[in-house]
């Protein structure tokens, strides 16, 4: 199986919205989960979006990873690799977007990196080096309060720069509205000037166009899945692409079983959504307290979901209100309390598939990455999109049996988001 595009997906939300995109926009696209085992078959596909969980891990980690991604897609003949990040670029002053961008242009070659987390169909715009969540510049929006990853400044130039090697380059929306000659040769002179990361502005989608047929020409690439949508319809241009898009026919068909959802993230939006969900469904929320107190939570949250969850979905969420969250990481600190709901989460999930869960939304980049890895599901077919970002997933190779998903990660969904992927979800 040669390809023709990879993708280092950051988080595994995060890579299921950039297999979404791609899909969309005229690409077999697979999402696998972690480097695939050699005896797993994937099909034959345009695009591989590898899913890794080094957002937050230690730089030196995440380096390790995408780089053993890395080897594995030039391997199968990627040309292009786009190093997956979050559209509100999630890091911190250590990393992990500056280090894992630099060591994968050293292992290409060198050269610059065109860097942008802008997506505007997700409310995401990039000008003169600023990020804008909703019209809100990042360090405004609720992002300033991200329980892993707080954004306190919105010029992404200073970001990345306080967490690279190099000094980082800008490429303005002046530079961008005159075309990929002129982008070109900016990111060229840039390069020369021994500058690896460069933030490009985007406003509408035909800046995302002009960055991905200027990016599709280097070897490595930054951004969310914006940018995947400019390097996917860049190859549709070239003629490379032997077909005309992937189906998505056998993902979304049915499969049966019981349906439940599982929610981690604190987002406002998904505070919000299982509020709405409680109107049709019954909801069990955890006392994220107790859940750091020991095993009897996670006990009495699955015999509460046995007693009902063959009468219709159940939902169980540890999402908390930002001041419940900040308390909790003052007292056990912010590592050892995120561990502790990611791992009861995922253990809830995994005994809601023992009693025949096939069905199943969760919510948060944190929370689906603890509950995939505990399933051990090898890979994804791409789906329908359910919501901007957000496809119906279908397993690959699971020992589980067929199963449909919905990974979601916590910003991402309209109010009625959990009823409507169950109802896509058959």
């Amino acid at each position: 199986m040669a390809i023709l595009l990879g993708s280092i997906a950051d988080d595994y939300t995060g890579a299921s919205d950039l297999a979404n995109t791609l899909t969309k926009n005229g690409l077999r696209t697979v999402q696998t989960v972690g480097i695939p085992d050699p005896a797993l078959a994937l099909p034959d596909v345009d695009a591989v979006v590898v899913s890794l969980k080094i957002r937050s891990v230690p730089a030196s980690d995440a380096v390790a990873a995408a780089a053993s991604a890395d080897r594995w897609l030039r391997q199968r003949g990627a040309g292009h690799v786009l190093y997956k990040i979050c559209s509100t670029f999630d890091s911190t002053d250590a990393g992990n977007i500056g280090p894992v961008t630099e060591a994968l242009s050293d292992a290409a070659g060198g050269g610059g990196v065109l860097v942008t987390p802008a997506f505007p169909e997700t409310g995401r715009t990039v000008y003169l080096g600023h990020l804008f969540v909703g019209g809100q510049p990042l360090n405004e929006s609720p992002l300033k309060d991200h329980p892993l990853n707080p954004m306190h400044d919105a010029n992404l130039v200073r970001v990345l720069t306080r967490q690279s090697r190099n000094a980082v380059g800008l490429i303005d929306l002046t530079t961008i509205a005159a075309g990929s000659g002129a982008v070109k040769a900016r990111l060229d002179a840039l390069s020369t000037a021994g500058i690896t990361a460069v933030i490009a502005d985007a406003i509408f989608e035909r800046d995302l166009e002009t960055l991905g047929e200027v990016a599709l020409e280097t070897p490595v690439s930054t951004g969310a899945s914006g940018l995947g949508l400019g390097l996917a319809r860049a190859l549709v241009r070239s003629g490379r692409i032997s077909s005309d898009g992937a189906t998505t026919a056998d993902a979304i068909r049915p499969v049966g079983g019981l349906s439940a959802i599982v929610a981690g993230s604190c987002s406002k939006a998904t505070l919000h959504q299982l509020d709405i969900a409680e109107r049709s469904m019954p909801v069990l929320r955890l006392d994220p307290e107790r859940l750091l107190a020991g095993p009897d939570e996670i006990a009495a949250a699955i015999s509460w979901a046995g007693d009902r969850i063959s009468a219709g979905p159940v939902v169980i969420a540890a999402s908390a209100a930002p001041e419940t969250v900040s308390r909790l990481q003052s007292l056990h600190g912010r590592e050892a309390s995120g561990h502790a709901i990611e791992t009861a989460t995922s253990i809830i999930t995994a005994e809601l598939v023992e009693r025949g869960v096939r069905r199943l939304v969760v919510a948060g980049g944190e929370t689906s990455g603890a509950a995939v890895d505990r399933l051990a599901i090898p890979a994804f077919l791409i789906g329908p999109e359910i919501a901007p970002g957000v496809p119906v997933l279908r397993t690959v190779g699971n020992a589980q049996g067929d199963m449909l998903l919905a990974l979601k990660s916590g910003n991402f969904g309209g109010e009625d988001f959990f009823t409507a992927a169950l109802a896509m979800m058959r």
